[in-house]
């Protein structure tokens, strides 16, 4: 089975979709087997990450933009502005699939982790996954 989950962003930050994954891989029946994840775009990526503490979530992304920093003078890749460049080098950073298997007809979670949409751009973005579950 194939489907899209859409995640609507609100510029940088870390949106959990994990439910929309959790609805699917129970639609789908699949009582053991794998869901594979992509995201269709080259400026934001994927995460699994803790879900019960949001300081988690911001130190990441406090780490990543000290990392990665939108002022840096050799960046020629701005025509769509100073936070453009920076997102495709986060996204080549991070990860853009995820796979997690599936056992009972539930994905294999730990207990704090949630899948993450991990926007990397300043405005909002309507983000596609593709979903694989088999």
């Amino acid at each position: 089975m194939i489907d899209i989950i859409s995640v609507s962003t609100r510029g940088q930050g870390l949106y959990e979709f994990t439910g929309a994954v959790d609805r699917l891989v129970s639609h789908s029946e699949v009582q053991e087997g794998l869901c594979s994840l992509l995201i269709q775009h080259t400026s934001a990526s994927l995460m699994i990450q803790e879900n019960a503490d949001p300081s988690a979530q911001h130190d990441l992304e406090n780490w990543l933009s000290r990392l990665v920093r939108e002022d840096d003078a050799l960046y020629t890749h701005v025509a769509e502005g100073p936070d453009d460049m920076p997102a495709h080098i986060k996204a080549a950073l991070t990860a853009t699939t995820l796979s997690v298997p599936i056992h009972r007809g539930r994905l294999m979670l730990g207990t704090w982790q949630g899948i993450f949409c991990w926007e990397h751009r300043h405005h909002h973005q309507q983000r596609q996954i593709a979903v694989h579950i088999g």
